[in-house]
């Protein structure tokens, strides 16, 4: 999408957007919550309302909201973090569920003027965080003591799960978490992140120390991260790689991981998506790590 450059080139953007879809917007208004046409975006956002039994509900939803599988027939208004107004506004929703991070800024300016009841959910990686999350879609979508029930039964599943990974500092593997290795450079999750959250919870250490974020790292750097195994994303097509190629990098040859081949792959929405199923997400990777009965 491109940026208006001044006031006057975002003040055309809202005239046309509005101007285009008034008719659906005022239409829209005075729906009761517990009646609205829902569009979700984020994919843990998708996924609560689905578990809330409100799946029904969903009118559209974004690109990274693709489970359960049967919300991939719905419309797709694109990436959550590169939306357009148009986009947005033309499915018809008069209740937008939003996560927390999604935008541009100016789009959700242009969503607001249409008065079209916009929920910014919360982001987070502990278990309260998703609890919250729960909670405040639940309001939402007018549907609390349905929330409350969830948030309990999902609150117990994370509690049995982390307590079944926990684990001895010196028996925990040290995990490294590689976004991508395009251009043969590594993209590895440092703190902070959604990997270095599922990893803790899954009882490994997060081998990238002293590095915020997701970043690029050298050969030097892996070396010192000296990781037991490493973790990626499934990936489909050109995407993906394969162990052999993975371990062959010069910055991955010398490293523990390499020499165990120890390379493991998860989906990406249940692995870093920190809603209804992250419980179910520390035990796979928990038995990836350690096994079944680690």
């Amino acid at each position: 999408m491109t940026r208006p450059s001044a006031v006057t080139g975002f003040a055309g953007v809202m005239t046309a957007a509005l101007g285009g879809l008034a008719a659906w917007a005022v239409a829209a208004q005075g729906l009761p919550g517990d009646e609205a046409d829902v569009l979700s975006i984020g994919g843990a956002v998708t996924e609560v309302v689905v578990a809330l039994d409100q799946g029904h509900r969903l009118r559209a939803r974004d690109s990274t909201s693709t489970y359960p599988p049967e919300v991939t027939g719905l419309p797709d208004v694109g990436y959550m973090r590169a939306l357009s107004p148009e986009g947005v506004l033309s499915v018809g929703a008069s209740l937008i569920l939003a996560e927390e991070g999604a935008g541009p800024a100016e789009t959700l300016e242009v969503i607001r003027a249409a008065e079209v009841d916009l929920v910014a959910v919360p982001e987070g990686l502990t278990p309260e965080a998703i609890l919250h999350k729960i909670e405040v879609i639940g309001t939402a979508l007018g549907v609390p003591d349905r929330a409350e029930a969830l948030a309990a039964e999902v609150g117990a599943a994370l509690d049995e799960a982390m307590q079944d990974a926990d684990r001895p500092e010196a028996e925990r593997k040290r995990v490294l978490f590689v976004l991508s290795t395009q251009g043969g450079k590594i993209n590895a999750a440092g703190q902070g992140t959604g990997a270095d959250a599922i990893i803790r919870m899954a009882g490994g250490i997060n081998a990238l120390q002293g590095v915020e974020g997701y970043k690029q790292i050298g050969d030097e750097a892996v070396g010192l991260a000296a990781p037991d195994v490493i973790l990626m994303m499934q990936r489909g097509g050109t995407h993906d790689i394969t162990a052999e190629a993975l371990f062959a990098m010069p910055a991955m040859r010398l490293t523990p991981a390499a020499e165990a081949s120890a390379l493991v792959k998860m989906d990406g929405l249940l692995l870093l998506g920190f809603g209804p199923r992250t419980a179910e997400a520390v035990t796979a990777l928990n038995h990836a790590l350690y096994g079944q009965d680690g």
